[in-house]
């Protein structure tokens, strides 16, 4: 187990992102809960994750998957209680496994009671902890667009004001102009890690510092100062591990986030990659096949513009994102070989590596009919996009590759009915595959994705040179490897990996042919050719 003590513990760690709704029930009610949590604690503990980055289970009206809070020191009742809270805290511990609680601070629920009280009158003291202003009906503020479609401003009768939300008119922007506001959130924060939580992943926390008369959401100018004082106030306190998501973090502002004086954040989750296979300048829904050379090299101006001065977190997956044997690998001739390859690649790197849940086995996108498609994102972009005229075929095929639904299916444990996620009826349907593609099919086969993760994770806190040395991408512009160098002191580690479905050609630098291999997903061949989608890591 890592010392937690120690206040940069979380540099050896890695992480493992739990959906809750998706993960496991244990009332029938087809939605996970935590006691599901808690009894899948010991696979977790398998495969040798630090952290559990929990997806938001506060008290919630749930119109946007509990990203809409209403209640930041209640359970929300559908996944248990707040003893259960506890239990999970304190039983996680006792595997060396900490709980990382997903906060939305951002924004809050319209069914929280500060918002139902700031919206009954401009007197009450709750109305200035949410962003209003003035106007009349139909004539807006200004025209900025919601995240989730629409305008991005909500009339208020009662008051006669329109309130500002980035996301769902259900979620109120909070107003962290207001110092009561801030410290009430550094209360509750306070509140948790008095109750033995070890760290926090703030949601879109780079909007904070909204200026909508600016048409500032991302970015505003007191972001940072607002980010020093939170963790001052609050983070600093303890040791804890915290990363904010931050979709408009480039390099510069990375640095301050990440600043190794640990003044605001331990690290930022940044999508620059995340977006590479999206047409540059259009929505999310407009396809284009990855720029691969354009993907290692924005991994390699992560990799060496943090090195000494910030730290990266790694992800290929979340519940945001489509699943990446998908959407980077081939799910279905190579899929277990595509799924190590891109394991290889990404846990090979300085940072701490989240695990997405079913990351480990391989899971796949799923094809759904429009119907049973539950997030919201999902079916606003089906909507807005068919009254535009795209072709209900392209629009289809565009949620197929891209829809959060994707990583949102339940956890595939084993071939028995629904996949023995519940007994009951599953809030979303579980992917058919899961016959083929199973926890318990993957624990009972040593050649498993899980297992190579498994190893992947041990590999990094036993080789320091996983998680500090530093990185020189080899063979920048070959259109299908991405094979980069460690090194750290004496030590040196070099990572190839073939992104191609065909066999690939590919000689060893000059030192290398007589190194120690770490891991690899085939069986060891020194003909000069590389298989499809295959992956090593080498060791001198």
């Amino acid at each position: 187990m890592l010392n937690k003590s120690d206040p940069n513990w979380w540099k050896q760690a890695a992480a493992y992102q739990i959906y809750p709704k998706s993960f496991q029930d244990t009332t029938g009610s087809g939605t996970g809960d935590l006691r599901g949590i808690i009894q899948r604690l010991d696979y977790l503990a398998e495969l040798g994750i630090d952290v559990i980055w929990l997806s938001p289970v506060f008290a919630s009206p749930q119109v946007d998957n509990g990203y809409d809070i209403s209640d930041y020191r209640a359970i929300d009742p559908m996944y248990g209680s707040l003893a259960d809270m506890d239990e999970l805290i304190a039983q996680g511990k006792q595997r060396g496994i900490g709980i990382m609680l997903d906060l939305v601070l951002n924004h809050s629920s319209d069914q929280h009671p500060w918002f139902l009280a700031a919206r009954s009158s401009r007197d009450n003291p709750y109305h200035d902890y949410y962003v209003w202003r003035d106007g009349e009906p139909g004539k807006l503020p200004n025209d900025m667009k919601a995240g989730f479609g629409g305008p991005a401003w909500e009339w208020v009768p009662e008051v006669g004001q329109y309130y500002f939300h980035q996301f769902a008119p259900q979620q109120p922007d909070l107003n962290w102009e207001n110092p009561k506001l801030r410290r009430e959130l550094y209360d509750m924060i306070l509140w948790w890690m008095d109750r033995g939580v070890e760290g926090f992943r703030l949601d879109v926390i780079d909007q904070i510092a909204k200026e909508p008369d600016r048409f500032i959401t991302g970015n505003g100018p007191r972001l940072h100062e607002f980010l020093r004082e939170l963790s001052r106030e609050t983070f600093q306190k303890g040791c804890l591990v915290t990363v904010g998501e931050a979709w408009g973090a480039d390099l510069e502002r990375a640095r301050l986030y990440s600043c190794p004086d640990g003044s605001e954040l331990s690290m930022v989750f940044q999508f620059q990659q995340m977006v590479l296979d999206q047409q540059p300048g259009k929505e999310k829904w407009d396809l284009r096949p990855l720029p691969f050379v354009e993907m290692k090299k924005s991994y390699a101006h992560w990799q060496q513009g943090l090195h000494g001065c910030g730290f990266n977190s790694l992800f290929l997956n979340n519940h945001d994102l489509p699943r990446i044997v998908s959407r980077w690998g081939n799910d279905s001739t190579y899929r277990v070989e595509s799924a190590k390859c891109l394991a290889t690649m990404l846990h090979g790197m300085e940072g701490m590596p989240y695990t997405y849940q079913g990351e480990e086995l391989g899971m796949t996108n799923i094809r759904l009919p429009i119907e049973d498609y539950r997030d919201l994102e999902s079916l606003n972009a089906y909507r807005e996009r068919t009254e535009a005229g795209y072709p209900v075929e392209e629009v289809m095929a565009s949620l197929y590759a891209r829809s959060r639904d994707n990583a949102r299916t339940p956890m595939q444990w084993d071939d028995s009915p629904n996949a023995g996620f519940t007994t009951g009826e599953p809030w979303l349907r579980v992917n058919p595959n899961y016959r083929q593609i199973n926890a318990a099919q993957a624990l009972a086969d040593p050649d498993s994705v899980f297992h190579y993760y498994r190893k992947l994770i041990s590999l990094r806190k036993s080789h320091p040179v996983i998680t500090q040395g530093d990185f020189t991408l080899l063979e920048p512009e070959h259109p299908k490897l991405f094979v980069y160098r460690r090194a750290l002191a004496d030590q040196e580690l070099l990572v190839v990996c073939n992104f191609s479905d065909e066999e690939t050609p590919y000689v060893l630098p000059e030192g290398w042919e007589t190194a120690h291999c770490l891991i690899e997903n085939y069986p060891a061949r020194t003909d000069g050719t590389l298989r499809p989608w295959e992956a090593r890591m080498l060791e001198r």
